[in-house]
């Protein structure tokens, strides 16, 4: 009883942060405006305290720039956790655009989303974050093409790195930072293997039933580890990179999982 009181509040609770919000922020995004960035920053922050999601962050995010962030994808959480460190936009499965409220959410966020199963969509749409990501945006790529259950890293889909090569000069790469998200309490208790599953939104898993079940619970730890960006030039090796980053978030994730 007490959990579903706690969910109703949450769900009431961030209704009414993001109403006032959400004009302002199509306002930025059609005026171009500098703070389009931040406000999304603001908005995930508080909805991460008003979920209990209690977020620890080692590391930093990199100052080089372009940069691609390349981390595990185990929850619909995760946009939350990763928001929440800095100002960046991800890349996304063209389904997202459709769930209800996420999409719009997302949309203002100026998430890039792609129809994977239209090669000649991808083709628009890498360079789309070509772009993005030579105008200095942070984008982030869910670099396994789907998510787990949290308790391992699947591997990285190279092909999903032509983009950064795109966006990549003679002379000026692109930079490429590893990043492993681990949910290591629930509740207060440290998360095994039984219980990891609960955060994660994999398979056939109803997005509305799991948003309630994580509203009921008081609080949620993730730790959010960065690792030092690599570069990626036009003619690098995607599948030699693309095992690098796999290797440094899979290791990364079971050392914040062994704490």
């Amino acid at each position: 009883m007490i959990g579903t009181v706690r969910a109703l509040f949450t769900i009431v609770a961030l209704v009414g942060l993001s109403l006032p919000l959400i004009p302002v922020q199509i306002v930025l995004n059609r005026l171009d405006h500098p703070r389009k960035r931040r406000l999304p920053v603001f908005w995930h922050r508080c909805a991460a305290r008003l979920i209990g999601l209690r977020i620890t962050v080692e590391g930093d995010m990199a100052g080089e720039r372009p940069l691609l962030i390349t981390a595990n994808h185990v929850s619909w959480l995760d946009i939350v956790a990763l928001s929440a460190c800095g100002p960046l936009s991800f890349i996304a499965k063209q389904e997202v655009l459709h769930w209800p409220a996420f999409g719009y959410l997302a949309k203002l966020q100026r998430t890039v989303f792609v129809n994977r199963e239209r090669r000649s969509a991808t083709g628009d749409k890498a360079d789309e974050i070509a772009r993005r990501l030579q105008a200095g945006d942070v984008m982030v790529l869910f670099a396994e093409g789907t998510s787990s259950c949290g308790s391992y890293v699947l591997p990285f889909r190279s092909a999903l790195l032509g983009a950064p090569q795109r966006a990549a000069g003679p002379q000026s790469p692109v930079f490429i930072q590893p990043v492993a998200l681990a949910y290591t309490h629930l509740n207060g208790m440290v998360t095994n293997l039984s219980d990891r599953p609960f955060t994660g939104f994999y398979g056939d898993t109803d997005l509305a039933p799991h948003l309630f079940a994580i509203l009921k619970h008081a609080a949620i730890d993730v730790t959010i580890r960065f690792n030092e960006p690599v570069a990626i030039a036009a003619d690098s090796d995607r599948k030699s990179v693309a095992r690098h980053l796999e290797d440094t978030v899979r290791l990364m994730k079971t050392e914040a999982l062994r704490r």
